[in-house]
C-alpha cells in the first residue's frame, strides 16, 4: 500500500470543482495499488528530478508526484498538483524536491514556474550574487545575507531582496513573494524583529549544516517529520481524511498545516495549566480544536470538555471540530467518554440537571437547603432593582446599581463562597475598583441579603448562581468519592470569564498533567472584570504559557490598523502580567484600511451602501463575505432598513449563522469569532464609540477598565476584516481613532 502525502503552497493550483471527485478516486486508487495500470503512473525522461511521477486523473488532467522508495521498496507519493495534460508535463520537467541542507526543511520546488523557463535551484551555502544588496530596513539595523544564508537556509537572492526591502511593509512583500512557506513566515519574522535565533527557535529548524544537498530518500522519508516541513507536507492517512482535505478547497489549510508553534503547543506535555496567548487571529481557537482531537486520540476513554463563554461561540467549536475530524467522538453530557462540547453556562446547568440532591450544594452557596421550586435560570442583573428599591440602606447612590452589585456579587461573594455578613466584611476584594468602607460593606450586604431573599421566594436562579452550585457539588464529590467530572479541560476566549466561571474550572478536573489548556487574548477582554488565575488556585508560572504572534486572518494593514486602538493602554494578562502586542504579524498584504467621514447619519448610511455596492459587484466577493458592523442593536436596525431601501439584501445577525447570500449587519460583541472578507464599522463617531452609557454607569473608580474594554470591543470588531476594511461615521471621529 503507498503513502499519500499532500502538499500545500501557493503554487498549487485549485482543484476544479469537476474533478475533484476524480482526483479523489485517483488517490484512493493510488494508495490501495500504485501499480494498477489504468493510473499510468510515468517518469519523465530528462526531468529535472529523477523521482518525479505524474499519473492520469483522466483524459485532460495529470497529477503531478515525486515518488520516494524506503530502504524496504514501500513507496511514497508526494502531490505537488493537478493541471492539464501539457502544462503537467512541463511542470513536473522541472519541479525538484529537496532537503534544504542548512536547515534540514523539505522543499517542492514548484510555484512561480513558467512552463519551458528553467528555475534556480534550491538554497545551499551561498554562492553570493554580484552586486552588493541595497541597504535595506533590515540591513540598516545588522542583518547581512551571511546569517539568512548560511544561518537559515535562504537563497542568496531571495536574502538579498529581503535586505534590500526599504521598509517594513517592503519586507512584508518580499515574504509574500516567498516561494516555500518556511521561508514566508522567517522573513516575517525577521521583519518583526526576531533575531536569527529567535526565528530558528520559532520554526524549529535544524543546526546549520553544510555539504552536499540532502537528497536520498531516507532524509527526504525524515525530513518530513520536520515541523516547518509540516507547514507544507501532511501524511494522508484514509481515504475519508483525503476527501475532506481536497474539498475543502485550497486544502483546508487550518485543519492539516500547523505553523510549528502552533504544533509545538498541540503536542507539547505539561505538568499543569498551560495558558496559551495571542491577537486575534493568531490561531488560538486552532491549537485548542487540534489539541482537544490529540487528547482524545491518545485516550479513546478520556472525559475532555471543550468550553467557552457562551453558546454561540461554542456552536462554532463543536462545528470547526466536526470539521477538522468528522469522527471524533462527541460526549452527550460532561463526564461522558469523548469531548463535550458547550458554552461554560450550559455545561455548569447540564451538570445540575443530572444531579439529584443538591442540598449541600445550596448550603455552601447560600446557607439554605435547595429550594422546592426551580424557576427559570435569569441573567446575572435580573433582580437587583427590585432588592435596591425594596430595601431601606444608607449605600451611596452610585454604587446602589445594578451593574456595581452584579460584578460584587459573582466576583467576591459567590467567587469566594461567602454566605454571611462576617464572611464579607473580611474577604478579599481583589481585582475591584471600588474601596468599601466597613460601613458600605454592611449596606452592601444587606441589599445583597434582599437580593437572595427575593429569588427564594420567586425560585430564581442566576447563571453564575448555577456555576457557583455546580462547583459546590464538585468540590464536594471530589472531597467524598475522589471523583472529577473530566481528565482534560480546554478553554477558549478565556479572558471574558468571570470568577464563578473559574471556580467551576478549577473543580472539573484534578489538577496533573495537562488538566487545563487556557487560550486567551487581554486585549480581546470585552466584558467584566480582569481576574488572576492563581486566586483560583490555577498556577500558570515558571514557563507554563505561551504566545501566538502570526496572524492569518486579517491583511498587515488591518493588523496595524485594529492594534493601533490599543496604543497607550495598559492591559494584563490573566497570569497578571502585562501584555503586549509586539512581534504581531500578517503573513498576507492588503490595502490599507479606508476611513470615510460623513456630513451627517443619512450620508454615512449612503457611504455605507455605496461600499457594499462595490464590494459585491466584483466578481469573487459575495453578500455572504459582506458585513457591518455597529456599536449598538438601534444602530444595527437603522443600517438595515437604509440598505434595503437601496435593494441591498440584508440579515441582522442575533444567534443564528452568518447568512450566504444576505449582508450581515450585527453589532460589534456578536462579531466575537467571527470573520468576514469586508468589513464595514459603521457609526464610529464620538457620540456611539465608546458607549457612553457604558462608561459613565459604572462608578468613577471603575470607569479606567469600562474605557479599557470599549478600546478592546473596537479592537475585536476591526480584526474581523481579512482583506478589506472600512470605517464611517459622521461629525467627531471617536477618540479611540484620534
Amino acid at each position: 500500500m503507498a503513502n499519500l502525502v499532500l502538499q500545500n503552497d501557493k503554487s498549487m493550483p485549485k482543484i476544479d470543482g469537476s474533478i475533484k471527485d476524480k482526483v479523489c478516486e485517483f488517490f484512493e486508487k493510488l494508495r490501495a495499488d500504485d501499480t494498477a495500470p489504468g493510473l499510468h503512473i510515468e517518469p519523465l525522461r530528462g526531468a529535472a528530478d529523477a523521482r518525479v511521477r505524474t499519473g492520469r486523473v483522466d483524459l485532460n488532467f495529470r497529477a503531478v508526484m515525486f515518488r520516494i522508495d524506503d530502504r524496504f521498496g514501500e513507496p511514497t507519493y508526494i502531490y505537488l498538483g493537478t493541471w492539464k495534460h501539457d502544462v503537467a508535463n512541463k511542470i513536473a520537467e522541472q519541479a525538484r524536491l529537496r532537503v534544504n541542507p542548512i536547515n534540514g526543511v523539505l522543499e517542492g520546488i514548484v510555484s512561480q514556474l513558467d512552463a519551458g523557463q528553467p528555475r534556480p535551484d534550491v538554497p545551499g551555502p551561498s554562492p553570493r550574487s554580484g552586486a552588493a544588496p541595497t541597504l535595506g530596513y533590515l540591513a540598516r539595523v545588522g542583518y547581512t545575507v551571511d546569517e539568512l544564508t548560511d544561518r537559515l537556509g535562504l537563497a542568496a537572492e531571495l536574502a538579498d531582496d529581503v535586505l534590500a526591502a526599504p521598509d517594513q511593509d517592503g519586507v512584508f512583500a518580499v515574504a509574500q513573494s516567498a516561494d516555500l512557506a518556511w521561508q514566508q513566515n522567517a522573513i516575517l519574522e525577521l521583519a518583526v524583529g526576531r533575531s536569527i535565533d529567535q526565528v530558528r527557535d520559532l520554526l524549529g529548524l535544524a543546526e546549520p549544516r553544510s555539504g552536499a544537498p540532502l537528497d536520498d530518500n531516507d532524509q527526504i522519508l525524515a525530513a518530513l517529520t520536520h515541523p516547518a516541513s509540516q507547514m507544507q507536507f501532511t501524511l494522508i492517512d484514509d481515504n475519508d481524511e483525503l476527501r475532506r482535505v481536497i474539498e475543502g478547497g485550497d486544502f483546508a489549510a487550518w485543519r492539516t498545516f500547523l505553523h510549528p508553534t502552533q504544533r509545538r503547543f498541540v503536542e507539547q506535555d505539561h505538568r499543569g495549566t498551560f495558558r496559551l496567548s495571542g491577537g486575534a487571529g493568531t490561531g488560538k481557537t486552532i491549537v485548542a480544536l487540534h489539541r482537544a482531537r490529540l487528547l482524545a486520540r491518545r485516550n479513546p476513554d478520556a472525559r475532555i470538555v471543550l468550553t467557552t463563554f457562551n453558546k454561540t461561540l461554542a456552536q462554532g467549536l463543536r462545528d470547526s471540530l466536526l470539521a477538522l475530524d468528522p469522527s471524533v467522538t462527541l460526549a452527550e453530557k460532561p463526564g461522558d467518554r469523548g469531548i463535550f462540547v458547550a458554552g461554560i453556562d450550559r455545561l455548569a446547568a447540564a451538570y445540575l440537571r443530572a444531579t439529584p440532591d443538591l442540598d449541600h450544594a445550596f448550603r455552601t452557596v447560600f446557607d439554605t437547603d435547595a429550594p422546592r421550586r426551580r424557576g427559570q435560570t435569569v441573567a446575572p442583573d435580573i433582580g437587583w432593582a427590585e432588592a435596591i428599591s425594596s430595601t431601606e440602606h444608607n449605600l451611596d447612590l452610585r454604587l446602589a446599581q445594578p451593574g456595581f452589585l452584579t460584578t460584587e456579587y459573582v466576583n467576591v461573594v459567590l467567587g469566594n463562597q461567602v454566605t454571611t455578613q462576617a464572611q464579607y466584611l473580611k474577604v478579599p476584594r481583589a481585582g475591584r475598583g471600588v474601596r468599601l468602607s466597613r460601613s458600605q460593606r454592611n449596606a452592601v450586604w444587606q441589599l445583597i441579603t434582599q437580593f437572595r431573599r427575593l429569588g427564594r421566594i420567586d425560585g430564581r436562579l442566576n447563571f453564575p448562581e448555577v456555576l457557583a452550585l455546580a462547583t459546590a457539588d464538585l468540590r464536594h464529590r471530589a472531597e467524598t468519592t475522589g471523583e472529577r467530572l473530566a481528565d482534560h479541560v480546554i478553554v477558549d476566549e478565556a479572558q471574558d470569564l468571570h470568577a464563578t466561571h473559574w471556580t467551576l474550572l478549577r473543580a472539573l478536573v484534578a489538577e496533573g498533567a495537562n488538566d487545563l489548556f487556557i487560550a486567551e487574548d487581554s486585549h480581546q477582554r470585552i466584558y467584566g472584570q480582569p481576574v488572576v488565575l492563581s486566586r483560583f488556585g490555577i498556577n500558570v508560572r515558571g514557563g507554563r504559557s505561551g504566545k501566538l504572534t502570526l496572524n492569518y486572518r486579517t491583511t498587515a494593514q488591518n493588523l496595524r490598523f485594529a492594534v493601533g486602538i490599543l496604543d497607550g493602554t495598559t492591559y494584563n494578562d490573566l497570569a497578571d502580567g502585562e501584555e503586549s502586542t509586539a512581534g504581531y504579524t500578517s503573513a498576507r498584504l492588503g490595502p490599507a484600511p479606508a476611513l470615510i467621514r460623513c456630513d451627517s447619519p443619512t450620508a454615512e448610511l449612503r457611504a455605507i451602501a455605496d461600499q457594499l455596492d462595490t464590494w459585491i459587484n466584483e466578481d469573487d466577493i459575495g453578500r455572504g463575505d459582506v458585513a457591518v458592523l455597529t456599536r449598538g442593536v438601534r444602530e444595527r436596525g437603522t443600517v438595515v432598513r437604509a440598505l434595503g431601501e437601496r435593494g441591498i439584501t440584508a440579515e441582522i445577525l442575533d444567534d443564528t449563522v452568518p447568512p450566504e447570500n444576505h449582508v450581515a449587519v450585527l453589532t460589534m460583541h456578536r462579531s466575537k469569532g467571527l470573520e468576514f472578507r469586508c468589513v464595514v464599522l459603521a457609526g464610529i463617531d464620538n457620540e456611539h464609540v465608546p458607549s457612553r452609557p457604558s462608561v459613565r454607569g459604572v462608578p468613577i473608580e471603575e470607569r479606567e477598565e469600562a474605557e479599557r474594554r470599549e478600546r478592546s470591543l473596537l479592537y475585536v470588531a476591526a480584526s474581523r476584516a481579512r482583506d478589506q476594511l472600512v470605517v464611517t461615521w459622521s461629525g467627531q471621529i471617536s477618540t479611540l481613532l484620534e
